[in-house]
């Protein structure tokens, strides 16, 4: 319960501080290069890419006993 109530105080004080945004600053600069690739790439390429994973990852069907 300790823990908690540390990280609890610990969060609050870097929101007071100010230091969250600071900290999250890499995050940000990491998720804005990974849109700025999506972006770059048409909706149709990934598309196709899905369709190809899909096509090479899915499931077999379950072998079933055939009488003749």
């Amino acid at each position: 319960m300790l823990r908690y109530i540390a990280w609890a105080l610990a969060a609050l004080y870097l929101l007071v501080v100010g230091l969250a945004p600071a900290a999250l600053a890499p995050v940000t600069l990491a998720l804005a290069g990974l849109a700025a690739v999506i972006a770059v790439v048409p909706g149709p390429v990934w598309l196709l890419a899905a369709v190809i994973a899909w096509l090479k990852n899915r499931p077999a069907n379950p072998a079933t006993a055939k009488v003749a």
